[in-house]
């Protein structure tokens, strides 16, 4: 009878091994994994010995982004205007991105402070940290300079203890800015990291010039830095290589000798927002730059002609006068992108509707009608909509967790094609994205790097009457009451 409750051994009817890769996720990530043989489970001698090698049963893969693609008439104007810099990308007529920094709250991504402790929290394995502004900041355990897998923070920092930090995510509603203390500086064509040895090279190039640049980086990596080197880098001779790492080296240099004072104090800031965004975006997709203010126009080419000097011929003033984002219709552009609606070529339109904890995105056909069938004309109105989805997750710069609700679909291999478009519009996207497949609800769920706040937070405040929620709260007594004398003045005591 007890021997109903022993374990029963499993044989395989069939010694053919299994060579079967499957798609899943695993910590956020698409994986594929490789079965081999099975094998029944060790006895309790050899488990302990074979636990360590039963991940050799499975071999991960990341799945790799796609390659950006190539876009035609790629422009970026640059207007300075009142002191401040307007900076606009198209893609032939389309605004895709805006910068600015008339805004007023600046963004702090990229700043090095020299902080002070003035919190620590082991249950968070957190502290906060005071760097000049008017929210501590918040560091982890885990972006200490020298943290460990198992490391506490209580015996890493004490309070009041100064410490050198950098802003990795702007401040954004309640939550303070999230700093680091693994410092790096991004240049032209890749990231130096002071105190590291990492070394690495972006997976959206083509495996060629990986192995070129692998080969590069390991002749110029100076020692005690690590580095990273960026899509940017594609074609770059190792010349150019040699004097980013050689300008970037400087900056810590300088960084590390004011590593001393009295904290919170700023101790290295990024450059003018025109210069930041022609070294994160500026390549050779691009055709044209034109530059309104002639002032700022020498700054930019001087810059251009040091890091790039092959896109230096590329550099147009313009000297007209109508206004150079006029002409190009951009402020008619930003102000559609403040809309909750958005209207699709077809007829079709989105409702996004940001919340607290995620962005909505309602797909709908609207006037579309289509010609052939009901499929056809969801399926036509959802790849547009997939298309218009990425330009405004990078035009209003959303991020966090992205729901999109797609019109259903009943044909899975019209659902595949679908995901596929959308990713292939958001390889366009320098901002790191990840989408999911769709889900039992048919919603697509993704994720979209969150850094500084978007363009509607840029452009708006919140209302002190209804403290952001945008509507107007009814009376709660009636005119009817008030006439009746229902309602009275003072309370009644009885």
């Amino acid at each position: 009878m007890f021997g109903l409750f022993k374990k029963a051994k499993v044989t395989r009817k069939s010694d053919e091994q299994l060579n079967k890769t499957e798609t899943k996720w695993f910590k956020g990530q698409k994986v594929k994994i490789k079965t081999g043989t099975t094998s029944s489970r060790p006895n309790k001698k050899n488990y302990r010995s074979n636990k360590s090698n039963r991940t050799n049963n499975q071999t991960w893969f990341k799945e790799a982004p796609l390659p950006v693609p190539n876009v035609e008439k790629k422009q970026m104007l640059i207007s300075s205007t009142g002191g401040s810099s307007k900076i606009a990308i198209l893609e032939g007529a389309s605004l895709v991105e805006y910068y600015s920094d008339q805004n007023k709250k600046q963004s702090l991504v990229g700043n090095i402070y020299l902080g002070k402790v003035k919190n620590i929290l082991p249950g968070m394995e957190a502290a906060f940290v005071s760097f000049g502004e008017e929210k501590n900041g918040v560091i982890y355990v885990a972006d200490i300079s020298n943290s460990k897998r198992n490391s506490k923070i209580e015996h890493l920092l004490k309070p009041e203890q100064e410490i050198l930090v950098q802003v990795v995510k702007d401040a954004m509603g309640e939550k303070g800015a999230r700093l680091t203390g693994q410092i790096s500086f991004p240049g032209r064509y890749l990231v130096l990291i002071p105190n590291s040895s990492t070394t690495g090279i972006s997976r959206r190039l083509p495996e060629q010039e990986r192995t070129r640049l692998d080969r590069i980086i390991r002749k110029i990596q100076p020692e005690g830095f690590g580095v990273i080197v960026r899509t940017a880098a594609e074609g770059v001779s190792e010349s150019s290589l040699k004097n980013d790492i050689d300008k970037l080296v400087e900056e810590w240099t300088v960084v590390s000798s004011n590593n001393q004072g009295s904290a919170p104090v700023l101790i290295h800031e990024e450059p003018d927002v025109s210069i930041k965004v022609i070294r994160e975006h500026l390549n050779s997709n691009f055709k044209k730059l034109l530059i309104e203010n002639n002032k700022n126009f020498d700054e930019v080419k001087k810059y251009v002609e040091d890091t790039s000097p092959e896109l230096s011929s590329i550099i147009e003033s313009y000297d007209d006068k109508l206004n150079l984002f006029e002409r190009y219709h951009i402020e008619d552009q930003i102000q559609k992108a403040l809309d909750r609606k958005v209207w699709l070529p077809s007829g079709g339109h989105l409702i996004i509707d940001p919340t607290e904890a995620l962005t909505v995105i309602d797909v709908n056909t609207g006037k579309f009608v289509g010609k052939d069938s009901l499929e056809e004309t969801v399926y036509e109105n959802n790849l547009e909509a997939a298309e218009e989805i990425a330009r405004q997750l990078r035009l209003r710069d959303i991020g966090g967790i992205i729901v999109i609700d797609f019109i259903d679909m009943e044909s899975v291999k019209k659902q595949q094609n679908l995901l596929i478009k959308l990713k292939q519009e958001l390889a366009k996207d320098k901002t790191r994205t990840q989408v999911f497949e769709v889900s039992r609800l048919g919603l697509v769920e993704m994720t979209r790097k969150n850094v500084a706040a978007g363009l509607i937070e840029t452009f708006s405040e919140e209302c002190e009457e209804c403290q952001g929620r945008g509507l107007i709260i009814n009376d709660i007594f009636s005119n009817n009451s008030q006439e009746n004398n229902i309602l009275e003045s003072e309370a009644v005591v009885e």
